[in-house]
């Protein structure tokens, strides 16, 4: 017998887009979250969803909250959105080069 390895090539694609969709569902809903503008683009906003769905995600398994974890995947997403966007501190304002 042939062992077939598509079945998990198909598993391994379909593993991918899902999590880009929950990227992109939890980054604009945590975009949603930070009041006022968010000047970060769609690859952004996925980053940030993916990193605080399987961040959340785990924190959330590791305290057996199952479905709830959803809080700590929304939270995490915030919060990088707030850091992402250039809000979180640092430089705000460019240094002016004079010229003489």
């Amino acid at each position: 017998m042939q062992e077939q390895n598509g079945g998990e090539t198909v598993g391994i694609i379909s593993s991918i887009i899902s999590l880009a969709v929950v990227g992109l569902i939890i980054g604009g809903l945590g975009r949603l979250i930070v009041p006022g503008p968010n000047r970060i683009g769609l690859l952004a906003t996925l980053g940030v969803g993916v990193t605080g769905a399987i961040v959340g995600a785990l924190i959330g398994g590791l305290l057996g909250l199952g479905l709830f974890s959803i809080v700590f995947e929304l939270a995490i997403s915030a919060g990088l959105v707030y850091l992402v966007s250039g809000r979180g501190g640092g430089r705000r304002h460019p240094v002016s080069r004079r010229s003489w």
